[in-house]
């Protein structure tokens, strides 16, 4: 956490203070950015290949698998202090609240797709992608995001410091003879 701690004391005192107050949702943040990255890889891969005709189901698919990373990534350094069930439980809530974020985010694509029929041949490829990009991957994600947010702190990860963070001493050598270790 050095480099962490490095970039927070080059910062200004009132942005390092707002960062720090807010450092649960600035981590869901990153959690969510890291992500949509493996969102987008996954998506495209499967869109552009196997999944050609199916755009919706490479989505899902591509959403199934960050959520999986998510889930991780969320117990483990976004929410690590909070909780409050039992693994199993907090398990179950978590992948339910993201099986709903599915398809949260998953609708805006549907509705540009089949409702406004954003699709070739009735448009342009270019612009079908663009629709796609950004009724799926931006608005969808949108969506998705501010629902998983209050979600999860209301129902899987509902308690403020169940789970103590662990702090490691770090070694001190002794500057003085007589003095100890720590």
């Amino acid at each position: 956490m050095a480099a962490i701690d490095t970039a927070l004391r080059m910062l200004p005192t009132p942005v390092r203070d707002l960062l720090i107050k807010h450092r649960e949702l600035l981590k869901f943040a990153v959690v969510g950015g890291a992500c949509f990255v493996l969102t987008n890889v996954v998506n495209y891969t499967l869109k552009l290949t196997i999944l050609r005709g199916n755009p919706v189901t490479a989505l899902i698919l591509a959403v199934l698998v960050a959520t999986i990373a998510s889930y991780v990534l969320s117990r483990e350094w976004s929410f690590r202090t909070r909780g409050g069930r039992e693994r199993q439980h907090e398990a179950a809530l978590f992948f339910v609240i993201s099986g709903i974020a599915v398809g949260l985010n998953s609708l805006p694509l549907a509705i540009s797709r089949y409702v406004l029929d954003l699709q070739t041949p009735h448009v342009g490829l270019l612009t079908q992608e663009i629709a796609d990009y950004f009724s799926g991957m931006i608005l969808g994600t949108l969506v998705a995001m501010v629902f998983r947010w209050w979600a999860f702190k209301k129902w899987v990860f509902p308690e403020a410091g169940a789970r103590p963070r662990v702090v490691r001493a770090r070694a001190v050598e002794p500057d003085e003879p007589g003095q100890r270790a720590a």
